[in-house]
């Protein structure tokens, strides 16, 4: 991980004589945070005693979480992070590797802007309907980023994504190279504290750049024997954005992993199904084999669509058999 952080910030230690400052992780290593303060310096922090030990225990603290630092007098020159305030939404996922327990991506987001490409790597509806689950089960806004549409036919690249345009889902198709649909993308990231998410070789970090030139951002070419990106974020990393907002480059993800919700509740987490839920014939309708389903009803008449519901079954059948574990 770099520890530049944003040409956007004003660097520097905040005033040594305050006895307090408040302010946003914006990234972290080794035990160390990078913290910016309401006033715009940043600074860099460690945590000790009391919450050092609930990270043990597994309340771990992200990149996005707000905090009050003190000023070390012990160790003067230095900051240690003295509370962490409640958070008002998280992206989470499964802790990757088998691992059980959740991983905080960012904390206190209003929107996730999940990424896919429409060619190198191939985009894959099924797994962006993972992420889009994700994102409605952490109660967050989502919106679809189709990139690299200069590598396709645009009627090819509406054709892709159609289904999550009839789900609800708004979808803005970009390229770095012709320029399109950043300006409309830019105006919907600014005053908001957003994620771009997605899997690894679709553009984030260069979308990112094009978005607001000076970032900086590493990049890295697609490997052309396997069609997936090769990873150029280590972890998350939240950017100020001029204007207002926080911007936040997440790492690509190869596992996906669900996390926090029920089987049973899987359903509300498509936007599409929720104008049917109740109106099943059985009160405890899994929308898979039952008569006078609604959801199957739908998905007769076309307003759920095949893919959509293939999404579905697949996901719960992962939710029960991660439940029977």
């Amino acid at each position: 991980m770099t520890r530049d952080a944003s040409r956007f910030q004003q660097h520097g230690p905040a005033a040594p004589d305050a006895h307090a400052v408040t302010g946003v992780v914006i990234q972290g290593t080794g035990g160390i945070w990078d913290i910016r303060t309401d006033n715009g310096a940043v600074l860099s922090a460690s945590m000790r005693g009391r919450l050092k030990n609930e990270a043990v225990a597994g309340l771990k603290l992200a990149v996005g979480d707000r905090v009050t630092c003190a000023w070390d007098h012990r160790d003067p020159g230095s900051w240690t992070i003295a509370d962490i305030h409640e958070r008002r939404s998280k992206l989470a996922r499964r802790a990757p590797g088998g691992a059980r327990g959740e991983r905080v991506v960012v904390a206190n987001l209003d929107q996730v802007l999940v990424v896919f490409a429409a060619a190198r790597p191939e985009p894959h509806p099924r797994m962006l309907d993972r992420f889009l689950v994700i994102a409605e089960a952490n109660g967050l806004a989502a919106r679809i980023v189709v990139n690299k549409c200069d590598l396709v036919d645009p009627t090819a690249a509406r054709g892709l994504f159609a289904e999550h345009v009839a789900a609800g889902y708004p979808v803005h198709y970009t390229s770095v190279i012709t320029g399109e649909g950043l300006d409309d993308l830019r105006h919907e990231l600014q005053g908001r504290s957003s994620a771009l998410s997605g899997p690894s070789g679709v553009g984030k970090s260069s979308l990112m750049n094009h978005l607001f030139p000076g970032l900086d951002l590493r990049t890295a070419a697609i490997s052309d024997s396997v069609n997936k990106g090769r990873h150029t974020t280590v972890g998350a990393v939240l950017h100020p954005l001029p204007g207002g907002g926080f911007l936040a480059d997440t790492p690509g993800l190869r596992e996906v992993g669900l996390w926090g919700i029920d089987a049973g509740d899987i359903a509300h987490c498509f936007p599409e199904f929720v104008p049917h839920l109740g109106h099943c014939r059985f009160q405890d309708c899994i929308h898979t084999v039952e008569p006078g389903c609604a959801i199957r009803d739908a998905l007769a008449a076309g307003t759920v669509t095949q893919g959509r519901y293939e999404s579905y079954v697949k996901l719960r059948e992962e939710l029960e058999s991660v439940d029977d574990n």
